[in-house]
């Protein structure tokens, strides 16, 4: 089964031996996947409730991309090509997400959207950052190296230089400096703090529209509309970080749809190819991504390449005629109203919250990996937020009766 019939032990060892250790793994070495679960050597499965973050909202080895992917190979147009030339995945591709994504920007024009593929999310978070940084110097004069952009406490948005540098997280950033300096955080939700911190080099505002990492917080009514006011008002490029929870992962196809708020720059990534190819999105307003991209000014080898894009045609389609926003809103729903009900019970949770999806159990002592290791001897994968909060974000084609499996062991490991 799987990659290779070697031992559990030889495994760990090799890892321990050969790998960074840049990741705290719970002990399970995962042989293979489908669907919404895990299985290792023994045969022994696991639902999995992240979904690598999200990166797998079709289910794993979802036939129809798998198939997609095949077929590229064994046609021969999957392969890596000079980015002197074109081809018609990467066309094609590009037309369809920049016709998904509603109008951005629509303050400087209904032209259209365009996009720039990359490998990671946090390349294309790069990319959002570069685009509000020329925005500041291009079309608001301020200074080269002056340019400031507003981003918010316990954010996260990858573990790049630059990002790492406005993060909240000591351990993302200790040791590591010069940090890259322009980055201003305030309390994510607080639009007071958002309007003191502009001054004249404020250039862009960097959120995610509701925090994965963070906790699992879903951001005041009226805050991203505030924001988007205030970007308005101010003359700010506005950018939202969905690549957790972009692509039907709180039950709107995007997470912004909920308050109807349009930003001027959206980054996706994770699900967009499926959990199959890496592959990420940077997408703006067709003026914008004109005024600061040019030959020369940004590029990437991998970026988009022919099987990146083969898989992100069929990811798409896979959201689209599955419904899986939809049905991320209806499991989400019930999922939700079932654990509230557990939590009521228990003595261990603070708090639950979410929307589709992507729900938060906090706990009260603050440790929620001692809950998820006991989940994970009970068959579920999950993991923990911010420390004190149980993460549970299943792909969205779970069933009603892998929803049972979970609360009966949700309810196992946090009912006295």
């Amino acid at each position: 089964m799987g990659f290779s019939q070697v031992d559990d032990r030889t495994v760990l060892d090799s890892m321990g031996a050969y790998s960074a250790r840049h990741y705290e793994r719970l002990n399970v070495v995962v042989r293979q996947t489908k669907a919404a679960w895990l299985t290792d050597i023994n045969g022994k499965k696991y639902l999995d409730c992240l979904a690598a973050y999200s990166a797998a909202n079709q289910g794993h080895h979802h036939p129809k991309i798998v198939e997609a992917v095949v077929a590229a190979l064994k046609g021969h147009y999957g392969s890596v090509i000079s980015n002197v030339v074109y081809t018609d995945s990467l066309g094609l591709f590009v037309k369809k997400l920049s016709n998904l994504v509603p109008q951005l920007g629509r303050r400087f024009g209904t032209n259209g959207n365009k996009c720039m593929l990359k490998n990671g999310g946090v390349e294309s978070v790069e990319t959002a950052i570069k685009m509000m940084r020329y925005y500041g110097w291009k079309a608001k004069g301020i200074p080269d190296g002056k340019q400031e952009i507003i981003v918010f406490n316990n954010n996260f948005h990858g573990r790049m230089i630059t990002v790492v540098s406005f993060s909240s997280s000591k351990k993302y950033k200790e040791g590591f400096g010069p940090l890259t300096p322009g980055f201003v955080s305030v309390d994510y939700g607080d639009i007071e703090a958002v309007d003191k911190a502009i001054n004249q080099n404020t250039c862009g505002i960097l959120v995610e529209p509701m925090q994965g990492e963070g906790g699992m917080y879903i951001p005041p009514d009226g805050f991203l509309r505030g924001l988007r006011d205030i970007a308005d008002k101010q003359d700010i490029f506005l950018t939202f970080d969905e690549i957790q929870v972009g692509l039907g992962r709180t039950g709107k196809m995007f997470c912004f749809e909920h308050e109807g708020v349009i930003p001027d720059g959206l980054i996706l990534g994770k699900a967009i190819s499926g959990g199959l190819v890496p592959l990420s999105a940077y997408v703006t307003n067709a003026v914008s991504m004109d005024l600061a991209f040019k030959p020369g000014s940004d590029g990437s080898t991998y970026g988009g390449y022919p099987l990146a894009c083969v898989a992100g045609h069929a990811a798409l389609d896979v959201i689209i005629e599955e419904k899986l926003p939809q049905r991320a809103a209806e499991k989400g729903a019930i999922l939700k109203k079932r654990i509230e009900e557990i939590a009521s019970r228990s003595s261990h949770v603070k708090e639950v919250r979410g929307r589709g999806l992507f729900i938060g159990i906090e706990v009260n002592n603050g440790d929620a990996m001692t809950y998820c290791r006991k989940l994970l001897d009970l068959g579920v994968l999950a993991n923990d937020s911010h420390g004190h909060t149980i993460r549970i974000s299943p792909p969205l084609i779970i069933t009603d009766d892998e929803i049972e499996y979970l609360l009966e062991r949700l309810e196992k490991v946090l009912i006295d």
